[in-house]
């Protein structure tokens, strides 16, 4: 399957150098937008991806237009990843970068950039951005024109009827949130069921029967979001509006088990992306390196809307047109209060990731409590699990994390004792100070501590706080500078 892979990304590079450039003249037609976030998805279980799970509407967009393999979030939890792509800053500069933090509604946000520009703007589904209902309003109404929760166990069945009841002399941005694939597992006829015999466990977690249902039912999951493409994908041929409207697929963070949701590691902050739409060559591969806060930038720039000077995110509409140009060197993410305390940083660059943690006392637990967690836990209480399988449970956990991606892609062997990595390490170090700097992230002295859902009179301080990184416009290192 890699082989294959790399094949089909030789191919679409090449034929890349061919592809029509991207109309952004003012005559254009205003193009639509489907955003399409999903919940707790790995890139690696899709079969675009040489996955497990069969996505033949997720193919078919793939198809279309292009995939993405190096696309990451900036930290592995769900408000805070959200909030991060509309506002197109990091989590700590959102002013809401822990789990279950309404967004202060003095934020730039790009939808509300396409409002102001005449776009018919809804979000439908999961919100998590905002307190439910009228309340969202006071945060979220200059971005969207209506906010609905969505029906049906995924949160996708009123979809269609968007699509079919929009204002049909405006553009549309359409933010269409999915709870799939999204703990506690929910069952129906729109997608299939799979059988946990069949499902091949990864090795940092117990091979065991509870984990391999806890797979199954993710997986079916998963699936539940291709239907749903599909029947937009559908229903945009049936108002002959697919040629003007860009689709976009992607997920708020990693699959939801130890060792992936919340952590650093790819497994918690790659995640899907692909996009298909006006001018954008078919079937292409991008392996650049873009976040999830560029997508704001970038549909702004397909729009001939001007970011604003508040957003952290860079275009990658230079990709679209040539999937092997690079807009950025550098990718950032954090780990912050996800129902335990948490303070990691992130930064890949080219092949490395380098990861450091200020809290080494506290262990990564996310995800131990569901029947996963449960079996891990369990396992390593009769001392039966293996080095890798025991990561989550480290205390302390290291202090710093360097990885060569290319040959240890589930990042396993920790490389900052290397002798011939100091001096990747020693650049990356002086990268993450900088960015740390720039954008004005702290350490709490004060934070949140363990006490489950946390509401505003017992949250501790939030990592940017006492420097106002809120208000913060400096994105810190994006290209690597030349001597």
């Amino acid at each position: 399957m890699i082989s294959q892979m790399n094949t089909r990304r030789n191919i679409c590079a090449a034929s890349a150098m061919f592809a029509p450039l991207i109309d952004l003249s003012a005559t254009a037609v205003a193009p639509n937008f489907i955003f399409f976030i999903t919940d707790d998805i790995s890139p690696e279980h899709l079969s675009c991806y040489g996955g497990p799970v069969q996505m033949p509407n997720l193919e078919r967009l793939a198809a279309s237009g292009m995939l993405f393999q190096n696309a990451y979030v900036t930290t592995s939890s769900c408000s805070p990843s959200r909030c991060s792509i509309l506002t197109s800053r990091y989590p700590h500069n959102t002013g809401a970068p822990e789990l279950h933090m309404n967004l202060p509604g003095d934020q730039q946000k790009f939808p509300a950039m396409l409002r102001q520009n005449g776009y018919y703007s809804v979000l439908n589904g999961k919100n998590h951005m905002s307190p439910k209902g009228k309340a969202a309003l006071e945060i979220l109404g200059d971005a969207f024109d209506e906010i609905m929760e969505g029906a049906g166990p995924g949160g996708e069945e009123e979809w269609i009827d968007v699509l079919r009841n929009r204002p049909k002399n405006k553009p549309f941005f359409f933010w269409f949130a999915s709870h799939d694939a999204h703990r506690n597992w929910q069952f129906n006829d729109k997608a299939p069921l799979f059988q946990p015999e069949d499902i091949e466990i990864p090795s940092y977690l117990f091979d065991g029967q509870e984990t391999r249902k806890d797979f199954a039912g993710h997986y079916h999951e998963i699936a539940r979001t291709d239907y749903y493409l599909g029947e937009l994908l559908d229903e945009l041929e049936r108002q002959k509006i697919a040629d003007n409207t860009y689709v976009i697929y992607c997920s708020d963070n990693g699959k939801p088990f130890p060792r992936c949701k919340t952590c650093l590691y790819d497994t918690g902050v790659k995640v899907p992306l692909i996009m298909a739409g006006p001018g954008i060559q078919a079937g292409t591969v991008s392996s650049s390196l873009v976040s999830t806060i560029d997508i704001g930038p970038t549909i702004l720039e397909l729009t001939n809307v001007l970011s604003p000077k508040e957003f952290q995110g860079v275009s990658f509409v230079p990709v679209l047109k040539d999937p092997s140009v690079s807009v950025r060197d550098y990718i950032f993410a954090e780990h912050n209060w996800h129902i335990n305390p948490a303070n990691e940083r992130m930064v890949r660059y080219q092949n490395w990731v380098y990861i450091r943690n200020y809290r080494v006392e506290e262990q990564s637990l996310c995800a131990t409590h569901f029947p996963a967690g449960k079996e891990l836990w369990n396992a390593e209480l009769r001392g039966e699990l293996t080095p890798e399988q025991r990561n989550v449970f480290l205390k302390p956990r290291p202090l710093e994390e360097l990885y060569c991606v290319d040959s240890d892609p589930c990042q396993f062997v920790n490389l900052i004792e290397s002798p011939e990595c100091a001096s990747i390490l020693n650049e990356l170090r002086g990268v993450m100070d900088a960015w740390r700097e720039a954008t004005g992230d702290t350490v709490p002295e004060n934070p949140t501590s363990s006490i489950g859902k946390i509401n505003a009179q017992l949250r501790g301080e939030i990592p940017g706080e006492s420097k106002n990184a809120a208000y913060i416009l400096n994105p810190g290192p994006i290209k690597k500078q030349k001597l």
